[in-house]
């Protein structure tokens, strides 16, 4: 169709007749109408293969929204790559070796004393079943180490499961993992989106793994998860990367003490500790000894040791791959171990914070300590210095590097209130007391009134809005609604339980949002009347969201235990 255009095109412009000059045209609309076709099967196809993995649909929106740019020249990528490599591998190096000359930690806070008997020295060996299970759920991220792509793996199926399992099998039973499986492709992602590119600290890195090792760490996180459970082992103000937990339980719970708190005339202070590449500077002698004073032994902490040791990585920029490097500590970010062990390696700092009458949250690394008080005490100053001063401590004994100067802290209390007359200090940095700080994707506010979240989350939901809209052409109107489901209205459900008693002057611009997307699914005008529309979308409006999700929060605490009951 694209060769009958340009020569109908050609011929035209040689004759430059009035007939010619009509079929050209028709050409060009008719190849104009295949293309918007063509792009509408291809868009529908990919999304419909997406729509229950968030992480690929946002991927596909994006790349329709914004097709990607070709890749530079050669030679700087290569410059590049090596550019982030020493850049990764220096950043880790230099904390490491300032945490290693440091006296001033307690070696003490290192270990935990064995436990008196071993409660897992072996994993249980996996049926070709239950391995055809794992390939399903395992994500198809192929690794350019990979001898064929993932997805071609998943859609064999059944057919490989034979050969995975014997693979896997002999992996657990000799506590030893391939060291194939144990070299990661880094690639280098910005920690925002708003940050400078060219700046190499702006960067995360990210671990591509190879599929069979996903296969194998998957069964062997299923038992080591099952092994949690059962013993009980991970502290109760953990919530990152656990069944039945999550940020929004996290920040219900948090902000519900906070609140609390305010009902009951103190202040509170909440502390956000940002800690320096926690991932990286993991120490393996460290983890070892937590996980055998956890009760794992034999074969399994072999098996355990062999993950954790001779890994090494390069980083990856198009084409172009780095000179790859050993890493002697750390765990993988990119890993589905890795948030696991983790878990498993901070679990006593909430002991160490509890210690002091400071109640805190941990979600992987993103610690938040709160201490509440009278707002005229004169003890509280010192209490949660000197609780300050033991997790700076516990890190530095555990080799991980905290950053006061990304530290944040907010004082939550009422009007009358509003100053304490001084600030919390963090090796030896005062942190300065902020008007609002961002945890775990929510803006909180001294007050509590969450003003400038509705704000900022309808701001975003609008623009993402705006930015659906252009899809309109290439999309059926079902694939239209998963997209909006996916940018728009999960914004404005994201820990809305927070919502209720919200102001209506806040409420109402979220309301506002959830119109818009309204009219824009059911192709109603901007004067027509909303609540119909939500009707007949099964939408519920923005109060009765939350006051549903708060209906099933509670119901959740009901069923979980003491993680959010007060």
């Amino acid at each position: 169709m694209k060769r009958t255009r340009r020569g109908l095109e050609s011929r035209w412009r040689r004759t430059r007749s009035v007939s010619d000059r009509t079929r050209a045209k028709a050409s060009l609309r008719a190849y104009s109408v295949a293309m918007r076709a063509a792009r509408k099967t291809f868009s529908t196809a990919r999304i419909a293969s997406a729509t229950n993995r968030p992480r690929e649909l946002f991927q596909v929106v994006r790349e329709l929204l914004h097709p990607p740019e070709e890749e530079g020249p050669s030679d700087h990528l290569t410059t590049r790559c090596g550019e982030f490599a020493h850049h990764f591998a220096d950043k880790v190096a230099r904390i490491r070796s300032d945490l290693d000359a440091d006296i001033s930690a307690e070696p003490g806070d290192v270990t935990e004393a064995p436990v008196c008997q071993i409660l897992l020295d072996s994993f249980q060996l996996v049926q070709p079943d239950d391995v055809d299970k794992v390939l399903g759920a395992v994500r198809a991220t192929t690794c350019i180490l990979d001898p064929c792509p993932s997805w071609l793996i998943k859609l064999a199926g059944g057919g490989l499961a034979d050969w995975f399992s014997g693979i896997i099998n002999a992996s657990l039973q000799q506590g030893h993992v391939p060291s194939c499986l144990k070299r990661a492709i880094v690639r280098p992602i910005l920690k925002k989106a708003t940050l400078d590119s060219l700046l190499l600290n702006n960067y995360r890195p990210i671990s591509n793994l190879p599929f069979l090792g996903k296969v194998l760490e998957r069964v062997v996180a299923s038992q080591l998860q099952e092994f949690l459970v059962e013993t009980d082992y991970l502290d109760s103000s953990q919530s990152g990367f656990r069944p039945g937990h999550g940020t929004e339980m996290a920040l219900v719970a948090l902000v519900d003490d906070l609140r609390r708190e305010l009902d009951r005339g103190s202040a509170s202070l909440l502390v956000l500790l940002d800690i320096s590449a926690a991932f990286d500077t993991i120490d393996h002698g460290i983890l070892l000894g937590r996980l055998s004073g956890m009760g794992l032994g034999g074969i399994a902490l072999q098996w355990l040791r062999s993950f954790l040791e001779g890994r090494s990585q390069m980083v990856k920029l198009g084409d172009t791959c780095s000179d790859p490097w050993p890493l002697t500590c750390g765990v993988p970010q990119g890993s589905i171990l890795s948030p696991m062990l983790f878990n498993i390696y901070m679990k006593p700092l909430g002991e160490v914070i509890r210690g002091f009458g400071v109640r805190c949250h941990l979600y992987a690394d993103d610690t938040q300590l709160y201490y509440s008080f009278p707002p005229n005490s004169k003890e509280a100053a010192q209490t949660l210095n000197r609780c300050l001063a033991a997790v700076s401590n516990w890190m530095r004994a555990n080799k991980l590097k905290l950053n006061p100067d990304k530290t944040e802290a907010l004082l939550v209390s009422r009007g009358t209130n509003r100053g304490i007359g001084w600030q919390p200090v963090l090796d030896g940095v005062a942190l300065p007391l902020k008007a609002q700080v961002r945890t775990l994707g929510v803006l909180l506010d001294s007050s509590l009134a969450l003003d400038a979240q509705a704000s900022a989350v309808a701001g975003r939901a609008f623009a993402h809005l705006k930015l659906v809209r252009q899809l309109r052409p290439y999309l059926e109107k079902s694939d239209l609604a998963t997209v909006v489901h996916a940018l728009v209205t999960s914004r404005l459900d994201y820990c809305n339980a927070l919502y209720v008693g919200l102001p209506l002057k806040m409420a109402r611009k979220l309301q506002l949002v959830q119109r818009s997307a309204a009219r824009f699914l059911t192709g109603a005008g901007y004067r027509e009347h909303t609540m119909p529309l939500l009707k007949q979308l099964h939408w519920l409006p923005i109060n009765c969201r939350a006051q549903f999700k708060v209906q099933v929060l509670t119901y959740k605490a009901l069923r979980l235990g003491p993680y959010l009951s007060p």
